[in-house]
């Protein structure tokens, strides 16, 4: 059994070889089809093939299917090994890839289906479209701010109205062609979104899974189409924890010890993309009336006030899941270890009752209170004076007191008798000691 690593860049693929205990370098090949197909000629039915999760990794994997047992592609954050390395060349991360596919640390990511890949591109390519048509809109905002034009009066600036408000407007001549330019590529980004989102339409007219999932209040066909073809199979996740997990949207959990666990914000780290539709559907679910928007309600009663965020619930433990029709959110079980549940919370003060206004006859004015003074002087710290009364009586000359650091005792001493000025002496020296 050997197991083989490969560094992939666009022009060739670095080999290394790991068989019985000994990793040795392979040489180089054309990342070409045809110098691809030469490496998978050369290998056994019982080679097992690593590479990192490229541009072209994909491709080069479904090559090297037929002819290799297995082929593992890699993420990013199972190999720390090479990313962090002090000495970092091909061939290096070459052995690395072989070694950590022997040792059994490579679980590689799921290599999705040709229908899963051609949704996944096409909505990649609509979310760049729809960015662009974002950045010329704001282009536009900012000619109106720059010419102290105000606000649209309209809701939609770039609608039938707004199109002809923006024509009447008088605007510099360099300010004009702006408009003018942004106006012509918001129209032609519309046509190509159009395109992507019809054929994104055609594709979930035959899926299952994307029409019931639609049935959600707040899921719309690109919120449907964007799960699935992050997700792909769902039968691929036997536990809603895992789906969770995989889409980023658990907690981050922090436990060493005997000590309780500490829960964190979401992991994030699935698709950023998915994340921001379930967002705005979850917007959408709890503003019409239903079972969501009742379980939105239940966790945001539950929540305690907080003077420094609005009082929102976080369902972050709840999900979709397509299995169930008549439930479009599943809510996670609990952990199966106690330690790692997150601690209970703290009972708070409650409010006090407000009392309810008197009437005029029943009024009365409570008697003015003297305000209170400090009876007990606080004990002279390092960097604190002694009260004034204090450090007044250590003035008086002949009597006890706290403080006597003036030098009022050294001079009386001075002024009596040659031995009781000694003696004065050394008891003052004992006290200044």
């Amino acid at each position: 059994m050997r197991f083989i690593g490969l560094d992939v860049h666009l022009d060739f693929c670095e080999i290394a070889i790991c068989e019985a205990g000994r990793v040795r370098s392979g040489g180089r090949v054309a990342s070409t089809p045809e110098g691809l197909q030469m490496l998978a000629d050369s290998l056994g039915p019982d080679d097992h093939v690593a590479l990192e999760a490229t541009g072209n990794a994909l491709a080069i994997a479904r090559l090297l299917e037929p002819h290799a047992a297995r082929v593992v592609v890699a993420a990013r954050k199972e190999l720390r090994a090479i990313t962090e390395a002090k000495v970092k060349t091909d061939r290096r991360d070459a052995r690395t890839l072989a070694r950590l596919l022997a040792a059994g640390l490579l679980g590689g990511c799921w290599l999705p289906d040709e229908t899963t890949r051609a949704l996944r591109r096409r909505l990649a390519r609509r979310a760049q479209l729809v960015r662009q048509r974002t950045r010329c809109k704001n282009e536009v905002h900012a000619v109106l701010m720059r010419n102290l034009k105000g606000r649209p009066p309209m809701t939609d600036a770039f609608g039938k109205r707004g199109r002809a408000w923006l024509t009447e407007l008088e605007l510099p001549g360099d300010e004009r062609q702006t408009v003018d330019g942004c106006l012509r590529q918001i129209d032609f980004l519309d046509a190509e979104i159009a395109i992507l989102e019809q054929a994104v339409a055609e594709l979930a007219l035959g899926s299952q899974d994307i029409k019931r999932l639609m049935t959600v209040p707040g899921v719309s066909l690109m919120t449907a189409a964007t799960f699935i073809a992050a997700v792909g199979d769902i039968r691929r996740f036997p536990a809603p924890g895992q789906l969770v997990s995989y889409l980023g949207l658990d907690p981050t959990v922090r436990q060493s010890g005997s000590g309780p666990a500490r829960h964190g914000r979401i992991s994030k780290q699935g698709a950023s993309q998915v994340r921001q539709m379930l967002t705005e559907s979850a917007l959408v679910s709890v503003s019409t009336a239903g079972p969501l928007r009742a379980f939105y309600e239940r966790v945001r009663a539950t929540r305690p006030p907080d003077r420094h965020r609005r009082r929102r619930a976080q369902a972050r433990r709840a999900l979709l899941a397509p299995a169930h029709p008549r439930a479009g959110l599943r809510v996670r079980a609990p952990v199966a270890n106690a330690q790692e549940a997150p601690p209970a919370r703290t009972p708070r003060r409650r409010r006090a009752p407000t009392r309810k206004a008197r009437p005029p006859d029943q009024e009365h004015l409570q008697p003015a209170r003297t305000p209170r003074t400090r009876t007990r002087a606080l004990p002279a710290g390092r960097n604190r004076l002694p009260p004034l009364s204090r450090r007044l009586e250590s003035h008086r000359p002949g009597e006890g007191g706290y403080g006597r650091d003036t030098g009022a005792r050294i001079s009386t001493a001075l002024q009596s008798a040659p031995s009781r000025r000694i003696t004065c002496v050394r008891v003052e020296s004992r006290h200044l000691a």
